[in-house]
Protein backbone atom coordinates (compact mmCIF):
# COMPACT_ATOMS: atom_id res chain seq x y z
CA UNK A 1 0.00 0.00 0.00
CA UNK A 2 1.51 3.08 -1.03
CA UNK A 3 0.32 6.95 -0.29
CA UNK A 4 -1.23 7.21 -3.41
CA UNK A 5 -2.94 4.56 -3.19
CA UNK A 6 -5.12 5.81 0.28
CA UNK A 7 -5.50 9.23 -1.75
CA UNK A 8 -7.62 7.43 -4.13
CA UNK A 9 -9.38 5.84 -1.94
CA UNK A 10 -10.19 8.97 0.83
CA UNK A 11 -11.39 10.95 -2.42
CA UNK A 12 -13.41 7.26 -3.03
CA UNK A 13 -14.43 7.90 0.52
CA UNK A 14 -15.20 11.96 0.05
CA UNK A 15 -17.37 10.88 -3.35
CA UNK A 16 -19.39 8.64 -1.11
CA UNK A 17 -20.07 11.31 1.64
CA UNK A 18 -23.90 11.55 1.08
CA UNK A 19 -24.16 7.90 1.62
CA UNK A 20 -23.31 8.10 5.58
CA UNK A 21 -23.14 4.02 5.56
CA UNK A 22 -21.05 3.05 2.67
CA UNK A 23 -18.68 6.19 3.14
CA UNK A 24 -18.45 4.72 7.06
CA UNK A 25 -17.90 1.09 5.64
CA UNK A 26 -14.94 2.14 3.36
CA UNK A 27 -14.02 4.01 6.10
CA UNK A 28 -13.24 0.89 8.02
CA UNK A 29 -11.85 -1.34 5.64
CA UNK A 30 -9.16 1.60 4.34
CA UNK A 31 -8.18 1.33 7.70
CA UNK A 32 -8.03 -2.03 8.25
CA UNK A 33 -5.80 -2.01 5.24
CA UNK A 34 -3.64 0.33 6.70
CA UNK A 35 -3.35 -1.37 9.69
CA UNK A 36 -2.57 -4.57 7.55
CA UNK A 37 0.52 -2.85 5.45
CA UNK A 38 2.00 -1.53 8.89
CA UNK A 39 1.68 -4.63 10.70
CA UNK A 40 3.29 -6.57 7.53
CA UNK A 41 6.26 -3.98 7.84
CA UNK A 42 5.18 -0.69 6.40
CA UNK A 43 8.48 1.45 6.37
CA UNK A 44 6.72 4.50 6.10
CA UNK A 45 3.88 3.53 8.37
CA UNK A 46 3.40 7.52 9.97
CA UNK A 47 2.52 8.85 6.24
CA UNK A 48 0.02 6.16 5.96
CA UNK A 49 -1.32 6.15 9.28
CA UNK A 50 -1.36 10.50 8.62
CA UNK A 51 -3.04 9.82 4.96
CA UNK A 52 -5.84 7.56 6.00
CA UNK A 53 -7.20 10.05 9.07
CA UNK A 54 -7.96 12.42 6.67
CA UNK A 55 -11.06 10.70 6.10
CA UNK A 56 -11.76 12.40 9.80
CA UNK A 57 -12.02 15.88 8.15
CA UNK A 58 -15.15 14.23 5.82
CA UNK A 59 -18.47 14.95 6.86
CA UNK A 60 -20.72 11.95 7.57
CA UNK A 61 -22.41 10.49 9.79
CA UNK A 62 -20.51 7.58 11.72
CA UNK A 63 -22.21 5.31 13.82
CA UNK A 64 -22.10 1.44 14.78
CA UNK A 65 -25.14 -0.50 15.62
Amino acid sequence: MNIDQIRNRVRHIDNLRRDNEAAHSEEDTLYTDVLEAIADGAPNAAALAEEALRTKNIDFARWCA
